[in-house]
């Protein structure tokens, strides 16, 4: 976590209302210079003020058009600091992308660490050389990771993926990836940092996971790599042994959600239909009625007819933002969970912060900026762009056997 350093107390001595004049009055002096990105579980009081509103990778791929079409030389991102990396990749050097609060990370993406990766990638290696069968191993990272893990994905023959086009990769990585696999070589796939998305996505594809086997319907085809222990905590037969090698990852929101949240739903018999994540725990993910990306989720909202019910296992704000929207057209959405499921990284984004960078722009100042190195920007992109081939250009599916 960077530090972030304490807003003079004029900021927090401002209303609510006063707050959002001034960030009003800030956009209309900063006008095309400034854009505002809002990711989609970003409080009301932040969104209000967003040019543009979604995912991260949305986010900065439109960021990265608009920016172009209007001028725009600055872009605030009211998300977290993966987030802000991933829109620098992907705009041009002379645009300055700003996180409003440096403090402002992402608990999944840093149990991911450069390092951590590294070392294992050189673990798994030598075990692979030690034994008898040819192994190619690929790795994929969710979007969800820092530039310097994406940077290490694409600069060893892997590619990114998000929560709605992780198949379609997880495919491509299977088949070889980047060059046809040679006679006798197998393909073994690391998923980082998200375990839980990396287990949903393989077991849809027909992989056992572990947890799978131990319940008797292995054998497993996953195995869990934990980079605080040895050799992730895996011996050397079952690292060799498994398709799919899954990073101990994940998301501080969706691990919240549990079965007994579903099973409660279900008690209640009235036809509620449970819509979750695939960033949640298998368990809750395959008692689920309906699992998808964050867009997705918001598309079923949308198309959801009169008089039906909705319990959604993602974060709240976003949960609540929907719930509004669909009162009016007559459907009833609630959490999955009434815990206090929100992103508390996220949350540290807020008007007062967003105002105070604001100002320093309006009096030619640049504070908070996100840069990456150009060397891991190339290797980032590089992995971006071969997850973006992919989604214009679906395979087959991966034999499983």
């Amino acid at each position: 976590m960077l530090w972030q350093p304490a807003l003079p107390d004029r900021y927090l001595r401002l209303g609510d209302d006063e707050i959002a004049e001034a960030i009003s009055i800030r956009r209309r002096e900063l006008g095309d210079d400034l854009l505002i990105l809002g990711h989609h579980y970003q409080q009301d009081s932040v969104i209000r003020h967003a040019d543009l509103t979604g995912d991260s990778l949305r986010l900065s791929r439109l960021a990265a058009e608009e920016a172009g079409r209007r001028g725009t030389r600055f872009i605030v991102f009211c998300g977290v600091h993966f987030m802000a990396e991933t829109a620098d990749v992907l705009t041009e050097p002379e645009v300055a992308v700003i996180l409003p609060d440096l403090s402002a990370g992402c608990s999944m993406a840093d149990m991911a660490a450069y390092e951590e990766v590294e070392e294992a990638w050189t673990a798994i290696g030598r075990v692979h050389a030690s034994g008898d069968e040819k192994r190619r191993v690929v790795p994929i990272t969710y979007v969800n990771s820092s530039a310097a893990v994406k940077a290490f994905v694409g600069s060893h023959g892997g590619a990114c993926c998000t929560s709605s086009n992780a198949e379609t990769v997880l495919r491509w990585a299977l088949a070889g990836g980047e060059a046809p696999l040679e006679p006798g070589e197998r393909v073994q796939v690391i998923f980082l940092p998200d375990q839980h998305l990396g287990r949903n996505t393989a077991r849809r594809l027909g992989f056992a996971s572990e947890i799978d086997a131990a319940r008797g319907d292995g054998p497993s085809r996953m195995a869990l790599w934990s980079p605080k222990r040895e050799l992730g905590g895996l011996d050397d037969a079952t690292i060799r042994e498994v398709d799919v090698l899954l990073w101990a990852g994940h998301c501080s929101v969706h691990k919240l959600f549990r079965p007994e949240h579903v099973e409660e739903v279900r008690a209640r018999r009235d036809g509620t239909i449970v819509l979750v994540h695939p960033e949640c725990r298998q368990e809750v993910v395959e008692q689920a009625d309906r699992v998808g990306s964050t867009e997705f989720i918001i598309g079923e909202i949308e198309r959801a007819p009169r008089g039906s019910r909705w319990a959604v296992g993602t974060e709240v704000h976003l949960v609540h933002r929907l719930a509004r929207s669909a009162a009016a057209r007559g459907v009833e959405v609630r959490i999955l969970s009434d815990c206090q499921c929100l992103c508390t990284t996220m949350y540290r984004i807020d008007p007062p912060h967003l105002l105070w960078v604001l100002d320093h722009l309006a009096e030619g100042r640049v504070v908070n900026r996100i840069v990456v190195h150009p060397e891991a920007r190339r290797h980032a992109r590089v992995a971006l762009e071969r997850m973006l081939s992919l989604v214009e250009r679906p395979l087959a599916a991966a034999a499983v056997d």
